[in-house]
């Protein structure tokens, strides 16, 4: 990070004293000589005009900030910045079309912001990232028929979310899922017969999420379950559909 503006600013000294003139920056409120990013962001919010003349500066968070003001076709200038800061600025504010540029960006909150907003046709080109928060945002905004990549992704929480959005015929690859969380979403979309199979689980969670799509005399092995809260809600569910005919 480079260094820091003075903590107090010299007004006399300012390019920009005769906006202080007009009531558009002060030192304690708006201004771009201080070290305090509230202020300095205050000053560019009253004066985004100048914010193409920061974008060099050599305090970070003076151009971390200057990213929200500029116009769009400045915003690129910055893409190669060396403060992650101003980087993921940059991530926030860039064309999609232009994203890919920070697609291997060693920061990754820089590339969870590419995920969450690069064009759909151009996520594929992250199913390799090292980072399974990147992956994750793949797994949520990928088209379902695209998540067969991520059925067997190393991290459980990316294959929970797979889980949740997978086509429903593809869903029994994950029914055997080592990660309790995972077969638990596979169970609470199954169809009926599929479901039934969960129901002998090892593991509370996914007994439980199987209850509600299971017909009524598969529940009868639950009824007595050594979980109370599997019990109660496989008995209420026998009851209702029971009462249904």
């Amino acid at each position: 990070m480079g260094g820091a503006p003075d903590a107090e600013a010299d007004c006399k000294a300012c390019r920009h004293s005769v906006l202080r003139q007009a009531e558009r920056c002060r030192p304690d409120d708006a201004c771009v000589a201080v070290h305090s990013g509230r202020r300095i962001d205050r000053f560019f919010r009253r004066n985004p005009e100048f914010a193409p003349d920061y974008v060099a500066d050599p305090f970070w968070e003076t151009r971390a900030i200057v990213v929200r003001y500029l116009p769009h076709d400045d915003v690129e200038a910055l893409i190669g910045d060396p403060d992650e800061a101003v980087r993921r600025a940059v991530a926030t504010r860039l064309a999609p079309n232009r994203l890919y540029k920070l697609m291997r960006d060693p920061d990754r909150e820089v590339r969870i912001t590419v995920a969450a907003r690069l064009p759909e046709a151009e996520l594929p080109a992250l199913l390799d990232d090292s980072d399974y928060l990147v992956r994750a945002w793949l797994a949520r905004r990928l088209p379902p028929a695209q998540l067969q990549a991520l059925v067997y992704d190393r991290d459980r929480q990316v294959r929970s979310l797979v889980a949740q959005r997978l086509p429903e015929a593809l869903l029994l690859q994950l029914a055997d899922d080592p990660a309790a969380e995972v077969r638990a979403a596979v169970a609470a979309r199954l169809p009926a017969e599929a479901a039934a199979r969960m129901l002998a689980d090892d593991d509370w969670t996914v007994r439980l999420a199987a209850v509600p799509r299971v017909r009524r005399q598969a529940l009868r092995r639950l009824l007595d379950d050594p979980v109370e809260e599997v019990r109660e809600a496989a008995g209420e569910r026998f009851g209702r559909l029971a009462s249904v005919g």
